[in-house]
C-alpha cells in the first residue's frame, strides 16, 4: 500500500496516508436532493445540489475500490423529536417543518424515506452511518470515537450544504486536530454565493480550516498512487 497520496489543492498540496484517512460524505439525503423533498419545499433550487451526485458517485466508487474508509452522515431526529431543540424547531419557519408529514414521510425524522441517503450513494454494509441531530457531524454523535478507533487523522469531505453542515463539520474537525480536504464539485449549496464564499473561507490564510480541491485532482492522485 502506498504510504502517501498527494492531491493538488489550495492553498497547497494535501498529503495523506490512505490507511489513516476517511471519505466523509455529509447528508446526501433524499429530503435535501430529490424533487418534493424538504429542500425543495422551502423554495430552493435542488439542481444546485444534484450536480454533486455524479462526482460523488465516481469518487465513492474509487474509494471503495481501494478499500479505504467511508463514513456517511444524515441530519435528522428521533421519531419522538426529543433531540430536536426548541431553537432549531422555531427557526424552521415554514408551513411544513421538521417532524411534519411531507411527500417522503415525516420531515427529517430517522427511519422515514426522506431521511435516507439517495440511492446513488447509498451506504454499503459495514460503512458507518452517523445520525446527527445538528449541523456538525461531531455534535451529539460517536463520530470522534469511530475516527479514533480506526486511526483516522485526515478527512476528505464531501456533501451538502457547503456553508452549513459541511462547513460546521470541517470547523469541528479542525478544532479536534483533523486535516480536512473539501472537494469543490462534490459539495453544494442552494446558493451559489454561499458555496463560493464557504470554500474561500476554508482555504483562506494558508488553510485556516483546511484544503480545497476537486474530484478530478483527487482521482488523479489516487490513480498515480495505484489505488484506482
Amino acid at each position: 500500500m502506498i504510504s502517501t497520496v498527494s492531491v493538488d489543492a489550495e492553498p497547497y498540496a494535501f498529503d495523506f496516508d490512505p490507511m489513516q484517512s476517511a471519505l466523509l460524505i455529509i447528508d446526501m439525503q433524499r429530503d435535501f436532493l430529490e424533487p418534493g423533498g424538504f429542500g425543495e419545499m422551502l423554495g430552493n433550487d435542488i439542481s444546485r445540489l444534484r450536480c454533486t451526485i455524479e462526482p460523488n458517485r465516481q469518487l465513492l466508487a474509487a474509494w471503495r475500490s481501494a478499500r479505504l474508509k467511508v463514513i456517511h452522515t444524515r441530519e435528522g431526529h428521533r421519531p419522538d423529536l426529543s433531540d430536536l431543540s426548541p431553537a432549531k424547531k422555531k427557526r424552521s419557519r415554514s408551513q411544513t417543518t421538521i417532524g411534519d408529514i411531507g411527500p417522503m414521510g415525516r420531515i427529517l425524522v430517522r427511519g422515514e424515506p426522506g431521511h435516507d441517503i439517495i440511492p446513488e450513494l447509498h451506504p454499503f454494509s459495514g460503512e458507518p452511518v452517523i445520525d446527527k441531530p445538528g449541523k456538525g457531524a461531531f455534535f451529539g454523535t460517536d463520530l470522534q470515537t469511530i475516527l479514533q478507533n480506526c486511526g483516522i487523522r485526515k478527512l476528505i469531505v464531501t456533501g451538502v450544504t457547503t456553508e452549513v453542515c459541511v462547513h460546521t463539520t470541517v470547523r469541528e474537525a479542525n478544532d479536534r486536530g483533523y486535516d480536512c480536504l473539501v472537494l469543490e464539485d462534490c459539495v453544494g449549496s442552494y446558493f451559489a454565493e454561499f458555496h463560493a464564499v464557504g470554500l474561500k473561507m476554508i482555504r483562506a490564510q494558508t488553510g485556516i480550516f483546511g484544503w480545497v480541491s476537486d474530484s478530478a485532482r483527487t482521482l488523479s492522485a489516487l490513480t498515480r498512487a495505484g489505488l484506482c
